[in-house]
């Protein structure tokens, strides 16, 4: 049982809830006490998560213009509050040298990961936090901070997403934090063309689980971290010191022997 951090009662809206570290999310917001609402692109998967949960759900794509109002409205007329967004949902498409990129696939990928996680703060902000307050997490990643064979249109946008996360902490302060939470290789969807392949040699002997990152979120999310706002959280394992230790990164020669299943 997650303990509750000052999280019961409250009421969080999880993008990309159904699967890997947004259903993990999800789980760990409910456990602590929270109300829930996930959305996710699958109808049946959203019906399903939420019935677990004992929350409600909304079946789109956070691509969508329409998706953060109705989202941010559902939560509302059903909970009566918002006071956690977690911006979870993200695309690693288009996958590829940039020099090659579909200039519809690389606009696609900044929809998805950045430009909706913006709409998705503002329609909150303007019904609810702006008044009450309360807290967002950004699933960020660990490449954004470094370049990486064929992950340049998903990193670029992660990093966009880091420093909006920055921007927006400095504007919506004092009455709303908003942080960010940067995973390593975790054991998801997303990442199965990675890890599927084998071990992967890190300082803390593993690659992630979702319930690893998910932590990170439901504690930066809570009054736990009350006097952290503009921060981002490493959640990757030790990646970034791999350096100290002989051999090279695994993942890199897998990035560019292999490409992501199309979810």
């Amino acid at each position: 049982m997650t303990s509750s951090y000052g999280l019961n009662g409250r009421a969080a809206l999880v993008t990309g809830g159904t699967r890997g570290i947004g259903l993990e999310v999800a789980r760990q917001l409910a456990d602590a006490g929270a109300l829930v609402c996930v959305t996710a692109r699958g109808r049946e998967d959203v019906r399903r998560v939420a019935g677990e949960l004992g929350g409600i759900g909304l079946a789109g794509s956070v691509a969508d213009p329409d998706h953060p109002r109705a989202a941010v409205d559902l939560v509302l007329r059903e909970f009566g509050r918002l006071d956690v967004l977690v911006n979870n949902a993200a695309t690693n498409e288009p996958y590829g040298p940039l020099m090659e990129v579909d200039p519809d696939a690389w606009h696609e990928a900044f929809t998805v990961n950045v430009e909706a996680p913006l709409r998705l703060v503002r329609e909150a902000w303007r019904a609810w936090l702006r008044e009450h307050g309360g807290s967002v997490v950004n699933v960020c990643t660990e490449g954004a901070a470094h370049v990486g064979p064929n992950v340049g249109a998903y990193g670029t946008s992660k990093a966009a997403l880091l420093h909006l996360t920055q921007q927006l902490a400095g504007e919506l302060a004092p009455r709303v934090r908003v942080n960010s939470v940067s995973p390593g290789l975790v054991r998801t969807e997303m990442a199965r063309f990675v890890w599927e392949q084998g071990p992967v040699e890190l300082p803390l002997g593993r690659i992630g689980e979702p319930e690893d990152v998910a932590r990170a979120v439901v504690w930066l999310a809570s009054d736990a971290a009350g006097w952290i706002t503009g921060a981002d959280l490493l959640v990757d394992g030790g990646t970034r010191v791999r350096a100290a230790r002989p051999g090279g990164y695994a993942v890199h020669d897998r990035l560019r022997s292999s490409a992501p299943r199309p979810s």
